[in-house]
């Protein structure tokens, strides 16, 4: 494999090239197609330059993965004018400062803002008003709503759901009953009844509640020793993200998805609160080894820290436990962080990842994993 497709223009959507595909399958829908390498350093900083033209709207901007965000504009409209009026200044305003085309959805509600901004690309407006929604929203693609995913649609569609309308008009009692809370979101997200309030870019960020990475390797995993190296390469950066919040983790997991697309997740307690990627790493790999039958071929790897602490947090003390290990074992992982800091990832690494560049690397700027695509734009 060489890669997934991050973003497609329109002329390769036509073909039925999607987000995620691998470009090998693409190429063969799409004969003709292109491939460009991603910037991503680039791509931070358009980011950061869109958001500061939203700000110059509202104080109201709530992201949404990289390249998305929420603005409440209620309270700048005998500013600016109406939400469409915002909505296409926006839009032309990032045209013309940085050349980036965005798509605008403008609702009564989050979710109806996201869908609207998915609606029409590129460089579009598209409005969802509590008059028309039924006529435009509701006969789309009940996998066109937010949280919708791959697993939730096809269990919608088992139920005879196939679009918004559907999900809208069908007993919520029975989607609990078959999805359990999310099908009673889900309902209410259809109807319309989304009352969830866009933060101030002032207010504090919500509570870490995990921190995780994965990664689709360039080529499929065929034994423990790939899956040890990956696990460790992924830990590393859990860990690192963990010391940079001053956190450490109660329990790890992780998530494996053969290259049949099949994939599960199990996870497991600490003996200790950690931000060491050694004990996050060991942990991992034994619920691997516990959990996990080797019988293909492995696709993807994710490794997740749960169960969040304040690193400087009280714990209840095991006289089984060597802290003051773990405390020397902390301070090296931290002067690694600075060294990577200042020389970059690749100064300092283990020697199996030395060895095993063909199964991937971190970005030493950016550990976080964002859902990436072509600037979606704000929504209003």
């Amino acid at each position: 494999r060489h890669g997934i497709v991050l973003a497609k223009n329109q002329l390769a959507k036509k073909f039925g090239v999607t987000t995620g595909q691998a470009i090998w399958q693409a190429k063969q829908i799409c004969p003709g197609l292109i491939a460009v390498k991603p910037n991503y350093d680039r791509y931070l900083q358009y980011s950061r330059l869109v958001g500061e033209i939203y700000q110059s709207y509202t104080d109201q901007v709530e992201s949404f993965g990289i390249d998305e965000s929420w603005l409440d504009v209620t309270g700048s409209l005998s500013l600016f004018g109406s939400g469409e009026d915002i909505a296409n200044g926006i839009r032309k305003r990032v045209f013309e400062e940085l050349g980036v085309t965005v798509s605008v959805g403008v609702s009564f509600n989050k979710v109806f803002a996201k869908l609207g901004s998915d609606f029409k690309k590129p460089d579009a407006v598209t409005v969802f008003t509590k008059d028309n929604y039924k006529e435009t929203v509701w006969p789309l693609p009940v996998t066109d709503l937010l949280y919708v995913g791959r697993a939730t649609g096809p269990k919608l569609a088992k139920c005879g759901i196939y679009t918004i309308g559907d999900l809208a008009r069908f007993d919520p009692a029975l989607l609990h009953s078959h999805l359990g809370k999310v099908g009673v979101v889900l309902h209410q997200y259809a109807n319309g009844l989304d009352y969830s309030p866009v933060k101030r870019n002032t207010e504090d960020a919500p509570v870490v509640k995990s921190i995780g990475n994965s990664i689709t390797a360039p080529r499929d995993l065929v034994t423990e020793n790939d899956v040890w190296v990956v696990i460790a390469m992924l830990s590393e950066s859990v860990a690192s993200r963990l010391r940079d919040h001053g956190l450490k983790c109660k329990g790890v997991q992780i998530h494996v998805r053969g290259n049949d697309l099949d994939s599960f997740e199990r996870q497991a307690k600490l003996e200790t609160p950690t931000c060491l990627s050694t004990e996050i790493s060991k942990l991992a790999m034994e619920i691997f080894r516990e959990k996990a039958k080797f019988d293909r071929p492995l696709r993807s790897l994710g490794v997740r820290a749960i169960d969040l602490v304040p690193a400087n947090r009280n714990v209840q003390m095991s006289f089984l436990y060597d802290y003051e290990k773990q405390r020397r074992m902390e301070r090296l992982e931290e002067t690694i962080d600075d060294l990577r800091g200042k020389f970059g990832h690749f100064a300092v690494q283990k020697g199996m990842m030395a060895a095993s560049r063909d199964l991937g690397g971190h970005n030493a700027k950016e550990h976080t994993i964002h859902p990436v695509g072509l600037f979606s734009g704000p929504m209003l």
